[in-house]
């Protein structure tokens, strides 16, 4: 049975849903957490789809063991490929991010876009069905962000030839006449200080979709009497080691000098 003292639960494929967790936090920090990033699947952008669920639903399936009150999933390939298939097996609360296509729109003075994203999160279906709804006569420009969140997962230099490949993305975006930069994947946050860099002092807004979770799980926890006053326990967990739960941390708390 959920209580309040009960954990807000959030999943990602690795190290990207610490940027969810920190804005979570940022507006609840007297609720208590349970990260899991499954490490030993990462990434799983360009996975068969039957993979990903797969994935999902262990985690999924870990977590409610765990005793969560609510679930995030702080994956926008998990949210492409299985949210419907989740929302259909389990009755807790799963709130689920996707890219922040709106907000974009609504800001752009260009009519013009960017979504940056893993493949599977473009060729979703959460996400065509977006566009579809929103999209009168603006453009969206999608571009797969291939190897990024192998850039953040690992040691968080960045050389060269992966400054080279971020500023591909981002330029092959703004050539295009996008004046908004949607991140599609919970990792990309981690590089928002190179893309800033990268764009210079052109008029282009970068969006973060994490804010918006942050509301959502408040709103929700408010609805069904849920939100904790007591708590403000992180607990961090993985599909790997200690070495990765160490890992995990160890960014997230660089996450928060950021």
């Amino acid at each position: 049975m959920k209580n309040k003292n009960s954990p807000i639960a959030i999943f990602d494929s690795g190290i990207g849903g610490l940027t969810v967790l920190r804005e979570v936090q940022k507006s609840l920090p007297y609720e208590n957490y349970i990260y899991y990033g499954d490490g030993k699947s990462c990434p799983i952008g360009n996975l068969p789809h039957s993979e990903i669920m797969s994935i999902t639903i262990n985690a999924i399936n870990i977590l409610v063991e765990r005793g969560a009150k609510m679930i995030i999933i702080a994956c926008n390939t998990a949210t492409a490929v299985a949210i419907k298939k989740i929302r259909e097996l389990y009755s807790i609360p799963i709130v689920a991010i996707e890219p922040a296509v709106k907000p974009a729109l609504n800001s752009s003075k260009s009519g013009v876009i960017g979504v940056l994203a893993t493949q599977r999160t473009i060729d979703g279906k959460p996400l065509k069905e977006l566009c579809a709804r929103l999209v009168t006569d603006q453009k969206v420009v999608f571009v797969a962000g291939n190897g990024l969140v192998e850039i953040v997962e690992g040691d968080g230099v960045l050389s060269a030839s992966n400054y080279s490949l971020i500023e591909g993305y981002i330029e092959e975006m703004i050539s295009q006449g996008a004046d908004q930069i949607v991140l599609g994947c919970t990792h990309y946050p981690f590089l928002i200080k190179t893309m800033q860099e990268i764009i210079g002092s052109r008029n282009v807004t970068i969006i973060n979709p994490a804010p918006s979770i942050a509301v959502q799980v408040e709103k929700l926890l408010a609805t069904d009497a849920l939100l904790n006053k007591n708590g403000g326990k992180i607990e961090f967990c993985s599909s790997l080691d200690k070495r990765y739960n160490d890992f995990i941390e160890k960014n997230y708390y660089k996450l928060l000098s950021l």
